[in-house]
């Protein structure tokens, strides 16, 4: 019996339901005589994943680097990765590194040493540098698009271990075992739960409804998820360099403006494939937050943002071959599929774990 035969013997046929799935609530018994390699495997915990967003994702490539049992509930039924760029800095090397896919990131993402902020009249206000970490580490700061990204890691996570269309909704921790409980009747046992599932993690909501009958949670822990920003993200199409010379750079164009009287900052990226990432965040006051509120709950999606682009269009960016465009011309180049508009959430909580049952990312 090989290390993969006993590590999936753990796995939940996700298709059954939870008389079904009582069944298989145990692992199998290996044969034996089992070699040492085996018996370590067997000794390791078997992790459950709630949520395959990009922390979730990162800690399953980690686990199957070590070798550790999991599985990662995700409760869409298809992956439509969204979202603008991300900066990740030098720190991130090392991770990536341990992970497996430093090299298969570079590929895809455009160092940058600098960030350039503007006034909303595109005068220059101040510029970050960060080539000095670069410098100490040997590793860059690499601007990268989220959907670029995600698919990086969704390629290194082997297809069993990822279960679509399972919403966790609860889940029941026993002396020896957690047991969480999917929208759809089905069922995983396992010895931890990580939640990375969110801002409105279904695992976090649990884990402060158990702790509050017990031993209590903070005050600042119990208050609803306050949010002071919407953002509108985008990606273009591929562009020409001749229209847009500032992808002719090595280096991705990093820029941000501060509007104060718009209450809005906007941020353009440009990325290793000559597509435009690009970023609209507004600052929510006492009556854009009412009619914002509908959106709290929202998906990812392109339907919530058609609105706000119309809103924005007219914001002044550096780019183009006279130096300044509109974001409509970013705007007008970026599918609908690839606009969504999102709210941002500002804590961060102090009960982090519990348990068997412990928060990652968003839902910490």
């Amino acid at each position: 019996m090989t290390v993969p035969d006993i590590i999936s013997q753990y796995s939940h046929d996700s298709n059954r339901s939870v008389a079904e799935n009582d069944a298989y609530s145990q692992p199998v018994k290996p044969q034996l005589p089992l070699t040492q390699g085996e018996i370590d495997v067997l000794s390791r915990p078997k992790v459950i994943i709630a949520g395959g967003g990009l922390s979730g994702l990162t800690l399953a490539i980690l686990l199957k680097q070590a070798k550790i049992p999991f599985v990662v509930l995700e409760r869409a039924k298809e992956i439509k990765p969204l979202g603008s760029a991300i900066l990740l800095g030098a720190g991130v090397g090392p991770l990536f590194q341990q992970m497996g896919i430093y090299e298969e990131f570079k590929k895809i993402g455009k160092y940058t040493t600098e960030l350039q902020m503007f006034n909303e009249n595109l005068k220059p206000e101040f510029t970050i540098e960060g080539a000095w970490l670069a410098d100490l580490t040997t590793y860059k700061d690499y601007v990268v698009s989220r959907p670029d990204l995600y698919d990086l890691l969704w390629r290194h996570v082997p297809r069993e271990n990822i279960r679509l269309g399972k919403r966790v909704l609860s889940y029941v921790e026993e002396e020896t075992s957690i047991t969480v409980n999917c929208s759809d009747n089905s069922v995983f046992c396992g010895d931890i739960l990580v939640g990375a599932d969110g801002a409105y993690s279904a695992v976090r909501q649990h884990l402060y409804k158990n702790l509050k009958a017990t031993t209590g949670i903070p005050p600042s822990d119990d208050i609803p998820l306050p949010f002071s920003c919407v953002c509108l993200v985008g990606q273009t199409t591929v562009l020409d360099p001749e229209d847009f010379p500032e992808l002719k750079s090595e280096k991705s164009h990093f820029t941000s403006i501060l509007g104060l009287k718009n209450l809005c900052t906007w941020l353009t990226f440009s990325t290793k494939k000559n597509t435009m990432c690009w970023m609209v965040i507004q600052f929510l006051n006492k009556d854009t937050s009412k009619q914002n509120d509908s959106f709290r709950n929202s998906e990812w999606g392109p339907e919530p943002a058609e609105a706000m682009a119309r809103e924005v269009r007219a914001f002044k960016v550096p780019g183009g071959k006279d130096g300044v465009i509109s974001l409509a011309e970013y705007i007008d180049r970026t599918p609908k599929e690839y606009m969504a508009k999102v709210m941002l959430e500002e804590i961060v909580f102090e009960t982090w774990h519990d348990g068997r049952a412990v928060l990652m990312g968003d839902g910490k």
